[in-house]
């Protein structure tokens, strides 16, 4: 293997491993916000046990986040020196601005939110988890920023002189069409990803507790765990709802922003009017679709899910490339073209697993709803272990989406703006360092195992704190002023401190 393929390896694993965590820290963060607004609304204690339970939860998966993300960053001067290079003054804006104006912030007021239930009072308390809640978006705001950016430059030109990525209007990378395509599809698959856990958990717990035949445990798995169950359930409903919008508004956009990963995605081989949707395909996918038949079918949905209309004709991934090689022209070493195709068997299996694992969900809500309806609990088995198979299902769901995003912009790693800007693209091929493969490989291996130490670490933890299940007894400990000690307590006043 050579430095490119063995620099998109290790990218690439980093990279899905990190967004295994990313997703449900989007998620559970406003999920934990609204947990605990509704106890200091209501007062009801069975708020504060969700609140302390998913929220110890949310913090282990924040921990393992954020240590597995800023690997990333060194990459990109590592192995992905003539890319950084390239974009380094536009893709190193939107980076700076979420380390500066969301990550900062996050960090900032998790610890104030860990260490403050005893020293702020109940409001400001609550306002700094949802400090936090707003900031983990805001994150995934300015990544998607700079991720938008490469499939879909704006807002910059190419200096001739230094052959460089320049940056003349951050405004146009902000509001870059992508941009807000892309987040409200990431932002509401993670929170189908937080309902899904934590409707998975609670509908184990509320069957572990019925089951036990204890009129306390009945008690406890009606008022904690049906509670979480129906408020993850329902979480759920309306983040589907969501993803189906902005999956449709996205496909539309990349339909005409990306025509060569759609149709690899629909291996669409040849130019069809009123092609249909593939529900299954068959055959060699490799790039010039010999071989390649449909099993079953949608006449004519995939161009309605391109532009509204069943009779429009797309093109094929055929003569998109015969198009991209009179446009651009590139060659490799023996003088022949070069395929402007990505693989399109990982391109067309990762958007269907994509869609097939959001099943999980959609059972999970469904069994949950129904079997608690009327304020009932239930003692089914089968709820228990649908809930239990539906936790990884939107994980897996978000990993093969961002698997087909990244993969189906291949060869390019910034790729062409065919609306706006002109000249700024940059083939995957020519983003890579001038290093040895050996010292990539070594570091991809590295990382492999650290990454597995630290998988198991995540599990144990998780597992841990989750079997533990929810607090029987919980106090309300808030102080009436900063720094001061709760209501009726003998002790003297403490200040508020933290060192750094």
């Amino acid at each position: 293997m050579d430095v490119l393929d063995l620099a998109r390896w290790q990218f690439a694993i980093t990279t899905v491993y990190h967004f295994i965590f990313v997703p449900l820290t989007i998620g559970l963060a406003p999920l934990v916000a609204v947990m605990q607004t509704a106890w200091v609304r209501t007062g009801d204690e069975k708020w504060l046990k969700l609140t302390k339970f998913f929220g110890k939860l949310l913090l282990i998966n924040f921990a393992l986040g954020v240590a597995t993300g800023i690997v990333q960053e060194f990459q990109f001067g590592m192995a992905w020196s003539e890319y950084s290079r390239f974009v380094g003054d536009v893709f190193g804006a939107p980076l700076a601005m979420e380390a500066l104006a969301a990550f900062f912030i996050e960090s900032t007021f998790l610890g104030l939110w860990i260490f403050g239930w005893d020293k702020l009072p109940k409001k400001l308390h609550l306002a700094m988890i949802w400090a936090v809640a707003i900031a983990v978006n805001l994150s995934a705001l300015f990544i998607l920023a700079a991720n938008s950016w490469m499939q879909h430059p704006v807002g910059a030109t190419v200096n001739p002189e230094t052959g460089r990525a320049e940056m003349n209007s951050i405004g146009d990378v902000l509001t870059n069409n992508t941009l807000w395509a892309a987040f409200p599809h990431t932002v509401t698959a993670a929170f189908l990803t937080a309902g899904t856990f934590v409707a998975g958990i609670c509908a184990w717990w509320m069957v572990k507790k019925v089951r036990s035949g204890k009129a306390e445990d009945k008690a406890f798995a009606k008022s904690v765990y049906r509670t979480g169950l129906r408020f993850g359930c329902w979480v759920m409903i309306v983040a589907g709802v969501g993803i189906i919008l902005t999956g449709d508004m996205q496909a539309k956009l990349m339909f005409e922003q990306q025509p060569m990963k759609m149709a690899a995605a629909e291996a669409l081989c040849h130019t069809e009017e009123g092609a249909a949707f593939s529900i299954l395909t068959i055959g060699d996918l490799n790039n010039d679709c010999e071989g390649v038949r449909r099993l079953i079918s949608i006449p004519g949905a995939t161009s309605f899910l391109a532009n509204g209309d069943f009779n429009s004709t797309l093109k094929g991934v055929n003569e998109l490339q015969s198009d991209y090689e009179a446009k651009f022209g590139y060659t490799d070493e023996a003088g022949n073209p070069i395929s402007y195709s990505p693989n399109l068997a990982v391109t067309y299996w990762s958007f269907r697993l994509m869609i097939g694992f959001a099943a999980g969900s959609v059972a999970l809500a469904l069994a949950g709803l129904w079997l608690t309806r009327k304020g009932r609990i239930s003692d089914n088995p089968w709820l228990s272990r649908i809930g239990l198979i539906a936790i990884p299902t939107p994980f897996l769901a978000s990993s093969f989406g961002w698997i087909f995003t990244e993969i189906g912009r291949q060869p390019w790693v910034v790729a062409p703006n065919p609306t706006g800007v002109d000249g700024v693209w940059l083939l995957t091929q020519r983003g890579v360092s001038p290093i040895a493969p050996w010292l990539v490989l070594t570091s991809m291996i590295v990382f492999t195992l650290l990454y597995g130490v630290l998988a198991v670490v995540w599990y144990r933890l998780m597992h841990r704190y989750t079997v533990e299940g929810a607090p029987e007894i919980v106090e309300d400990v808030s102080p009436q002023r900063i720094g001061g000690r709760p209501a009726g307590s003998d002790e003297d006043d403490g200040p508020l401190s933290f060192a750094y």
